[in-house]
């Protein structure tokens, strides 16, 4: 490998927006994240669908297993 060419990676910790943070390595000096996968609703089961118009309830008539 050529000398000089690659950056430097250092220890960094990443902190979230709820208050999660971790420890991993980066080229930048500080990570933020507005969400992780600790809050995110996806991975912790607290998905919530909004349904301003009933398009849920639409979609959901629809196709309705039978």
């Amino acid at each position: 490998m050529k000398e000089g060419i690659h950056p430097d990676y250092k220890t960094v910790t990443v902190s979230c927006a709820c208050g999660e943070s971790f420890v991993t390595r980066s080229t930048k000096d500080t990570l933020k994240l507005d969400i992780c996968s600790v809050c995110h609703p996806f991975y912790t089961g607290k998905q919530k669908l909004i349904d301003t118009e009933g398009r849920v309830d639409k979609f959901r008539k629809k196709y309705k297993k039978a």
